[in-house]
């Protein structure tokens, strides 16, 4: 008669500290180096005037010319199609 034994197929996971996988870590990581990238863009941009501002196109910078003159570029429905054609 053949001899069979039953294991339960739970265990403890190994090289985890706390619950924090690799790649959890890493999330974090990237996520404060992007807020401190934002932090320091947003007190660059607090440093120039508005002259600065409006010279690297920041909406910040039309503060006293709301209604600067700007091109504008208006593409129509059909354009990429009558380009492709032309081609």
């Amino acid at each position: 008669m053949a001899h069979t034994e039953t294991h339960a197929g739970i265990s403890a996971r190994k090289g985890q500290l706390f619950g924090f996988r690799p790649n959890n870590v890493a999330i974090i990581v990237a996520a404060l180096r992007k807020w401190q990238r934002s932090v320091a863009r947003r007190k660059a941009l607090a440093d120039l005037t508005p002259d600065q501002l409006r010279d690297i196109g920041h909406p910040r910078g039309d503060i006293g010319h709301p209604q600067i003159n700007r091109p504008v570029l208006e593409i129509k429905a059909g354009l990429m199609t009558k380009l492709m054609s032309m081609r």
